[in-house]
């Protein structure tokens, strides 16, 4: 069984952590998020346009509480396609090969299933190999059409161990991301201190000579 990756839900005032981690994405990666070779510009303007009244963005992050991975689940907003959902995903470079494109995709679908989503799908690059073979993985139906690949997931309905299972991931995120928080309030205020230090003996120092 893997380990308990904490993924926490991220609300507005995240906006400016979503976008520095974005602007962080490799020129090849960001090619592979978006589609295209988006500038810092329309990746601000795609960050300006998430609807986090409608959406859900998930994040994870390290010790220093810099956001290495994310993933946006899109509601759509067609009357007929209520139950249908879009999943992206973005890691950065350093934080590759430990998962956690696949993680935040189980997380994604853990939630779209319990707010009533039946399909999932995915619009990735054909040469998008990592994202499609999560998606493959979890059992999506891909669809090649040239350069484009669309991936769609149908999802069971929404049980009480589903529910839970969100219960339990939300909390452990939050408890992580508490322990984080105060843990790099500790090491900045040691820093702090080392600074205030070195400065008083390097007074002394100069007032010695």
């Amino acid at each position: 069984m893997p380990l308990m990756v904490p993924i926490r839900s991220l609300g507005p005032s995240y906006r400016e952590r979503i976008a520095a981690h974005l602007l962080k994405l490799e020129p090849a990666d960001r090619y592979l998020r978006f589609g295209y070779a988006a500038n810092d510009e329309q990746v601000r303007r795609y960050v300006d346009q998430l609807d986090f009244e409608r959406d859900d963005i998930f994040g994870i992050y390290n010790r220093r509480l810099e956001l290495i991975a994310m993933a946006h689940l899109a509601f759509s907003e067609h009357p007929d396609h209520k139950n249908c959902a879009e999943f992206g995903v973005s890691v950065l470079k350093k934080a590759r090969g430990r998962g956690f494109g696949a993680r935040l995709f189980d997380r994604a679908i853990m939630h779209a299933r319990n707010q009533g989503v039946s399909m999932v799908f995915i619009h990735a690059l054909s040469e998008n190999t990592a994202m499609l073979k999560i998606a493959r993985n979890a059992g999506a139906t891909v669809q090649r059409d040239g350069s484009e690949s669309e991936a769609y997931l149908q999802l069971p309905p929404a049980s009480l161990d589903s529910r839970m299972a969100e219960l339990v991931e939300e909390r452990f995120a939050e408890v992580d991301y508490t322990l984080k928080k105060q843990a790099k309030q500790f090491w900045d205020f040691l820093a702090d201190v080392q600074e205030i230090r070195q400065g008083v003996r390097h007074a002394r120092h100069q007032s010695a000579e």
